[in-house]
């Protein structure tokens, strides 16, 4: 008798059981470690809670023990929300492509959800991480780390097995690198080459076009902030990783790699293209500069995508290569 094999759920549903998991367990490692050292419960949440409220000048209702089980009750609820969102991302991350190992996968998750509850607290004066003992960092990692096992293998047992992804080869891994340099370069290419390069319709195309068209000309605007300032240099990763992961779905392939070596081209165009300008620009008119620099960023993206598209045209044509997680 033959069997079907039922879906597991979508990415969202997912994310929210593992990060369901991945948050009782480290509740548990948390009172295990009260337990064995007897020492009080932090206060941490609920100073975080009470330190949001005055920022955005706001206070929580209450007085006395009212007030405090308040906070108490709130400071639960935020790390309950950070568990569950942290399992959301990562689940989100892993339908993008993005398939770490067990141990990496697992690391990688403790040290989101450590980030976003470490992060909020350092910025708004709570405590300073900097200041703490080994005690105290080995107190704060022991817990999440026990997340990102319980989250990351959640995840893994809740994935369909059609979802799973081949390893990248190389010529996709080149390709991404590729991408990576024009987004560098023109930050809209990363996102939108794979767009015009893919089977969407014509009219989509069409729209697809009008960013990247439009980067060309601002490219040569005066007041257009420098590539690798703080304004400029965070999307043109994000680019980048973004149309990695666009290539490696073509594939059915895993983009963590594809995705680093598209954020190393992506530097690597910000800074040489940075550098060319300034070169260039000594020697003749800036606007031509900017040109040749257009020229060479659209080919290397015209290349990229070209290329992985006949890639994945060419893994169809011979069936499915073994996949792994």
């Amino acid at each position: 008798m033959a069997t079907t094999s039922r879906p597991r759920g979508s990415a969202l549903g997912r994310g929210l059981a593992a990060g369901a998991v991945g948050t009782t367990v480290l509740n548990a490692v948390t009172y295990a470690d009260m337990a064995w050292r007897g020492r009080p419960a932090s206060t941490t949440p609920e100073d975080v809670v009470e330190a949001a409220a005055r920022a955005t000048g706001r206070e929580v209702p209450g007085s006395g023990s009212e007030r405090s089980n308040r906070l108490t009750a709130l400071g639960a609820l935020s790390g309950t929300a950070v568990g569950l969102s942290t399992g959301v991302a990562v689940s989100a991350a892993r339908a993008a492509g993005l398939r770490f190992s067990a141990p990496v996968g697992a690391v990688v998750t403790g040290a989101v959800a450590m980030a976003a509850t470490d992060l909020p607290m350092g910025a708004l004066g709570v405590s300073d991480p900097r200041t703490w003992t080994r005690q105290d960092w080995v107190a704060d990692a022991v817990p999440h780390l026990a997340f990102g096992m319980a989250t990351h293998a959640t995840l893994r047992a809740l994935e369909p097995a059609g979802e799973r992804r081949r390893r990248a080869s190389a010529s996709l891994v080149l390709s991404s690198a590729l991408l990576g340099v024009a987004a560098g370069s023109r930050s809209s290419l990363g996102l939108l080459a794979p767009a015009l390069t893919s089977s969407a319709s014509a009219g989509a195309k069409a729209l697809a076009v009008l960013p990247v068209a439009g980067e060309l000309v601002a490219d040569k605007a005066p007041g257009t902030p420098a590539r690798t300032s703080a304004q400029g240099l965070p999307a043109r990763f994000v680019s980048a990783t973004g149309g990695a992961a666009a290539l490696a779905a073509r594939e059915s392939a895993n983009a963590v790699v594809p995705s680093v070596a598209a954020a190393a081209g992506a530097a690597g165009g910000a800074w040489g293209g940075l550098a060319w300008r300034r070169w260039a620009s000594a020697r003749v008119p800036d606007w031509q500069a900017a040109l040749v620099e257009d020229g060479v960023a659209v080919a290397l993206a015209a290349v990229a995508c070209l290329t992985g598209r006949r890639s994945a045209r060419a893994t169809t044509l011979d069936g499915p290569a073994p996949v792994g997680r």
